[in-house]
């Protein structure tokens, strides 16, 4: 079969490998339609991760769905032909994590201990992302196998208008991950609501917060073209995109900018960047030479623009520690804050009615598609920002849809006035 491998950074091939095998009777071995390049992804690409967490070699892609193509004989709710889409994180559905709905926290799924020298615990594995995280060969491919599969797969019936791959693949990850984002920052009726990245997680969570009825959201983000694609495709009765780029060349800080428009600052906060990015000389240095892995640019710029006592959401990837981080300004300030990998079997099924009722839309942040060969200009494209790239879908040989024109995603006209019923 085809997979996406990584060979090392910036280092992306598509290479015969061999096809898994069921390797337990609760295993399913899925044969893939689609799979999505998640942000995430692009900290491996970049070689961003710790050097030692990845081979060459490495299946990459935790976003897919496709079709059941052979079970375990524990397997009882799924058959050859289902259409599913299978979650980023695995779960094991009977740990005490899982039990309490931690389930990208499941304590059975990862077996790598590298993460418990540096966090007294692990997370849970998840396909494609590392050794840190199991090293669980990843979905872009053409086959994969599933473990825990009754946990970790989501029947998707045939028979609705909104089951189409680019309608519910998103259910993978980026969808719920949005939404857990809102959860964190506990989002509701007339909050307002900063979110740091407008990227695929930044775009969908501020069309949750929306949906969930926000009063105003406002985008941030480094990259003009980005916040222009949100503004045609998000509600505009209640969104602002401020452009980070161009209030540093005016001398005017995000804070302030925040602040002309919410007096006191938002109430919810959403970091939707991660490590990967830092923004000012000091931590580019110390991250280039090994004295934080982190930067605290983001974070420090968050807590003094929220508002007192308000409250702090964290979606974006960090893996380790960081340097002048305003701590003091956290506390001072009475600030809350929840983060952390979303555990995406608590959200799926009620997502999927939302997609159903067109409620929410994740088909919004999709511009292209290419065939699952052509994997190697889909990361640089996406990880350049080139072509007005946004989110990217790959599809294997067995994807039965059409492609739209130009590798473009949705057009405009299908998902005018997105945004939910708020």
């Amino acid at each position: 079969m085809k997979a996406v491998t990584w060979q090392g950074a910036r280092d992306i091939r598509v290479v015969e490998v061999d096809r898994p095998a069921l390797a337990h009777p609760q295993d399913v071995i899925l044969r893939v339609t689609s799979t999505a390049i998640c942000g995430s992804d692009l900290h491996l690409y970049t070689g961003n991760f710790p050097k030692s967490s990845m081979a060459k070699g490495d299946i990459l892609g935790h976003e897919f769905m496709g079709i059941v193509h052979e079970i375990g004989e524990d397997v009882k709710g799924y058959k050859p032909g289902d259409r599913v889409v299978c979650s980023f994180d695995i779960a094991c559905g009977h740990c005490h994590s899982c039990h309490h709905q931690l389930f990208s926290l499941c304590d059975m799924s990862n077996d790598s201990t590298a993460q418990e020298a540096l966090y007294g615990d692990k997370s849970g594995g998840y396909f494609g992302y590392s050794h840190l995280t199991g090293g669980w060969a990843g979905g872009q491919a053409d086959y994969v196998r599933v473990p825990f599969a009754e946990q970790n797969l989501l029947k998707v019936p045939e028979n609705h208008a909104r089951h189409t791959d680019l309608d519910v693949l998103l259910l993978s990850d980026v969808l719920g991950t949005a939404w857990h984002a809102c959860e964190m920052g506990e989002v509701k009726e007339g909050d307002t609501v900063a979110i740091w990245g407008a990227g695929p997680v930044g775009m969908l969570a501020a069309q949750c917060a929306q949906h969930r009825g926000a009063a105003k959201v406002i985008l941030i983000d480094q990259e003009l073209y980005r916040l222009e694609f949100a503004e045609h495709r998000l509600n505009p009765r209640t969104l602002v995109t401020l452009n980070g780029r161009q209030l540093k060349q005016q001398n005017c800080g995000v804070a302030k900018a925040v602040r002309e428009i919410l007096p006191h600052g938002p109430d919810v906060a959403i970091e939707c960047v991660g490590f990967h990015y830092a923004s000012t000389f000091l931590h580019r240095a110390e991250m280039t030479l090994g004295l934080e892995t982190d930067p605290a640019d983001m974070m420090n710029e968050i807590f003094t623009t929220v508002r007192k006592g308000g409250r702090v959401s964290v979606v974006g990837v960090y893996v380790g520690h960081v340097n002048h981080f305003n701590f003091g300004c956290f506390m001072e300030k009475g600030l809350t804050m929840k983060a952390g990998q979303t555990p995406v079997q608590r959200y799926w099924k009620m997502l999927l009615e939302k997609v159903e009722k067109k409620e929410l839309d994740p088909r919004v942040i999709i511009t292209h598609e290419l065939p699952l060969e052509e994997a190697a200009k889909a990361y640089q494209i996406f990880n350049n920002k080139e072509n007005g790239c946004v989110k990217v879908v790959l599809h294997t040989k067995f994807y039965k849809g059409q492609y739209l024109e130009k590798e473009k995603g949705v057009k405009d006209e299908e998902v005018a006035g997105a945004g939910g019923s708020h």
